[in-house]
């Protein structure tokens, strides 16, 4: 029995199928943070799956609508919005056209500059289901059933996060950010063919970690046995920033260069 209320729903393609794609921004002070990656990333996407980019979809028809209604919803200082774009109405599996539509949602945010908790943050493998080291791995659709039900393994087992492998049974991500391992002097992160989201703060931190003299950084591959050999691991993502890991199994770990990392970040944003 369906209400009339949800009828909306019943063709929704995005509600039947998963067939959108989504960014979620940060907006400070009535600017959203990594405008152009984001936006690229979301062209990125919607050519992946094939949906057909309207010509007014620009990066500046993208911002106004965003920040109109931060604006209208008085939300401007600090907040996080959501751009879901999702194919029309019709079809089955094979759509009836690749037309699209799409829909922002907008959450007040506590704090505008990035900061790191301090507090414990314990994490341990997810191995229910794995990541497939494909392209569609690396952008964000609204096919996440492997991080909901990751999140629920986390929920009840005490955990503050896991950690997803692929395939080939090799580090990937976080349920909600990608991740990074220092050991020694050498700051690693999965590449992207891993099967790793392409992540916005992710480029940001390895850029900034560049910077550091003596930091050797480096994309490749991290098996679950490398997380305890760690002197630090931390997650990133654009709404968080940096949350560093404290402990994986019986290994605990400092966040020296996540305090230095974050510190960097924010004197970017205020430079920008």
């Amino acid at each position: 029995m369906v209400s009339k209320d949800a009828n909306i729903l019943t063709q929704n393609r995005g509600f039947l199928y998963g067939d959108a794609v989504f960014e979620t921004v940060k907006i400070i002070n009535n600017k959203i943070l990594f405008l152009e990656d984001h936006y690229f990333r979301l062209m990125a996407s919607m050519r992946v799956v094939r949906m057909e980019i309207p010509m007014n979809f620009t990066m500046e028809y993208l911002e106004e609508q965003i920040l109109s209604l931060v604006k209208n919803n008085s939300l401007s200082d600090s907040s996080r919005a959501r751009i879901t774009v999702y194919r029309n109405d019709g079809g089955y599996y094979l759509p009836s056209n690749n037309s699209i539509s799409f829909l922002i949602h907008t959450v007040a945010l506590e704090n505008a500059s990035y900061s790191i908790e301090q507090k414990e943050y314990e994490v341990d493998l997810y191995k229910d289901f794995y990541v497939t080291k494909q392209l569609l791995s690396s952008i964000k659709t609204t096919n996440k059933i492997i991080n909901i039900t990751g999140s629920i393994y986390a929920h009840e087992n005490g955990l503050d996060n896991c950690i997803l492998l692929n395939d080939s049974k090799n580090v990937v991500e976080a349920l909600q950010g990608n991740i990074f391992m220092l050991i020694g002097n050498r700051l690693i992160t999965p590449p992207v063919s891993e099967g790793c989201l392409n992540g916005v703060m992710r480029k940001q931190i390895l850029g900034l970690a560049r910077r550091i003299e003596d930091l050797e950084v480096v994309e490749e591959v991290i098996s679950p046995f490398d997380l305890q050999k760690a002197d630090e691991l931390f997650l990133t993502n654009v709404i968080k920033g940096i949350q560093p890991i404290t402990k994986y199994r019986k290994k605990t770990f400092t966040a020296k260069l996540a305090n230095q990392l974050v510190q960097m970040l924010n004197e970017m944003l205020t430079v920008n």
